[in-house]
């Protein structure tokens, strides 16, 4: 037979209680060019021999003490993960055959032992088995390349989310830490809700998002001390609409999450938001979340109409009202989340602050 180097340099391992049916294998499979052939006539040792070189052939012999070939099979199974066992029965009962192919072997030799077809019957499977490697190894590089592609996109995702939150920054001084207050408080709630990592994620990075609008919005209305006019106020609100435009042709699942917060994120579970009014769950859960925690950071924070609120009563203030801000106001599960955890936030406010 003339057999590829490739095949012929294949591992192989001979396992047969009988010394001479061990060394009739082995000299045929030596005479024929292959240059690694292993045996043991203790089926004992197969499974950690296997696990230790990961052969690409197992000729196996069925009938042995302590531990048969169909026990070895069911080992192998267990360390053979991808499903391919590469395993080749050596029988002299017909019965055992198909019971060994049921059991994962790929293919039998019947004894006594044809050279001819023992030799074929090798160097096919050995053939296939090589294959489903090579094609393993096209599959993990393959996944490592989609990875590290995945991984640049996500680089190249955020690196726009910071560029555009740095726009909006150039137009309050305190914006800064307030959109890093903003993703960890997300984040934390969306993990307290019992969200998905995936999520959890997306709305890190795009919760930050939430006021890009508000670079539209001229300087004297946005920095106003005092209370607005009708038309300011009017003008104020479009900062929603607004922001979902500039994000709504993004393609990123960050851009596309924070155009659902900048669009909803001052709408209220009993529909008094805006711009859309929308009430209960037709508010995206993410806006949902991104309201109790811009109320609280609001709350926290000094503004131009207001001095910043302790902890206390920021948490007073949502959970009980205060006349401007209601609990109605938030999806009750949301509100009962902080409630059980408003510590977290706390904790979050003054780390940032710090610095720390």
């Amino acid at each position: 037979m003339n057999i590829p180097a490739h095949i012929l340099n294949a591992k192989i391992l001979v396992v047969d209680d009988q010394l001479a049916n061990v060394k009739l294998l082995e000299y045929m499979l030596e005479e024929a060019g292959y240059t690694a052939v292993s045996s043991t006539m203790d089926s004992r040792e197969v499974p950690e021999l296997y696990r230790q070189h990961r052969y690409d052939i197992v000729l196996l012999d069925l009938n042995m003490p302590h531990m048969n070939g169909f026990a070895v099979l069911e080992a192998l199974k267990e360390i053979e993960t991808e499903g391919y066992l590469p395993v080749l029965v050596v029988t002299a009962e017909p019965a055992h055959k198909l019971r060994a192919l049921q059991a994962g072997a790929k293919d039998f030799i019947s004894k006594p032992i044809d050279q001819v077809e023992m030799l074929t019957r090798v160097c096919n499977l050995l053939e296939i088995r090589l294959l489903h490697k090579r094609l393993r190894h096209q599959n993990e590089t393959l996944e490592i390349r989609v990875n590290e592609r995945t991984a640049e996109l996500q680089d190249s995702h955020r690196e726009t989310i910071l560029i555009m939150t740095r726009a909006a920054e150039h137009k309050d001084t305190d914006t800064g830490l307030h959109i890093q207050r903003i993703s960890y408080f997300c984040k934390a709630m969306a993990e307290r809700l019992g969200m998905p990592g995936e999520f959890c994620d997306e709305i890190f990075y795009a919760s930050p998002m939430h006021d890009i609008g508000k670079i539209a919005i001229p300087d004297q209305v946005l920095l106003k001390p005092g209370g607005f006019e009708p038309d300011e106020w009017a003008l104020m609100k479009t900062h929603t609409t607004m922001g979902a435009k500039i994000l709504s042709e993004g393609h990123s699942p960050y851009l596309k999450m924070g155009a659902e917060i900048a669009l909803n994120h001052h709408e209220c579970w009993d529909g008094s938001g805006y711009p859309n009014a929308l009430a209960g769950d037709r508010i995206p859960v993410s806006a949902r979340i991104m309201n109790i925690c811009d109320v609280y950071d609001a709350l926290r924070s000094k503004r131009p109409y207001k001095p910043p609120f302790s902890h206390a009563r920021a948490t007073e203030i949502i959970t009980q009202g205060d006349g401007r801000t209601a609990p109605g106001h938030f999806d009750p599960r949301v509100l009962a989340a902080f409630r059980e955890h408003h510590e977290t936030f706390q904790e979050i406010y003054e780390r940032l602050n710090s610095g720390t």
